[in-house]
């Protein structure tokens, strides 16, 4: 763990931006088309933990990007190339672009402020879509990744973000995934080798304290 004032460094809010990812009514919400990924990030308390990093964002006036995966209804554009993909068409739950599915999922409050960035196709919250686009515009040079699924979508969105120049923070109880102790996992053995791992307390400290 980093000490407060190193991560402080880090999280300067003039060029931090907190990425929530696919923390939708259809991943994590109830009727959600992953119900075991959805029970996780809510009993484990990520979804909470979530939701008290983008209420501290708006507060302390850092960017929120909230990265929301859909699927057409005809399927055009989307993957088939892996299992994943495929299961996915067989869910009874679809990410239709217009549905409930694909709003940010309560108890996470969307500001006028913050921008959603919806992807049709891929794994990642980051590439082929216009976040690092948007990062760049805002002058972004710390991420703060928080989400679902430390499976895929989450390390894909680290991974990415560190490939382009980004300084990564991962608030490691704002993230799921499934079974429970694959997190923990995946964050000891490869996250934490690319990213700056911390917890939700200490983010929220470093954006609630007035900087000199």
């Amino acid at each position: 763990m980093p000490s407060y004032e190193q991560l402080r460094e880090l999280l300067d809010p003039a060029t931090t931006v907190l990425l929530t990812v696919e923390c939708q009514q259809g991943v994590v919400g109830p009727g959600s088309a992953l119900p075991e990924l959805a029970d996780e990030a809510r009993s484990s308390g990520a979804l909470a933990q979530v939701a008290r990093l983008v209420s501290a964002a708006h507060a302390g006036g850092v960017q929120v990007i909230h990265a929301v995966a859909e699927r057409r209804a005809d399927g055009r554009g989307a993957n088939r190339n892996a299992r994943l993909f495929r299961a996915a068409e067989r869910l009874p739950v679809r990410q239709l672009p217009g549905t409930a599915a694909v709003r940010v999922a309560a108890p996470i409050e969307v500001a006028e402020e913050d921008l959603v960035v919806r992807r049709l196709h891929g794994l990642s919250p980051i590439a082929g879509t216009d976040v690092d686009a948007l990062l760049r515009n805002l002058g972004c040079r710390t991420l703060v990744v928080t989400g679902v699924s430390a499976n895929v979508a989450v390390p894909n969105a680290v991974f990415d973000a560190v490939n382009r120049g980004y300084t990564v923070v991962v608030p490691a109880d704002a993230i799921a995934g499934v079974p429970s102790d694959y997190t923990p996992a995946m964050i000891r053995n490869t996250l934490s080798l690319v990213a700056t791992v911390t917890a939700t307390e200490d983010v929220l400290a470093c954006f609630a304290r007035p900087r000199r």
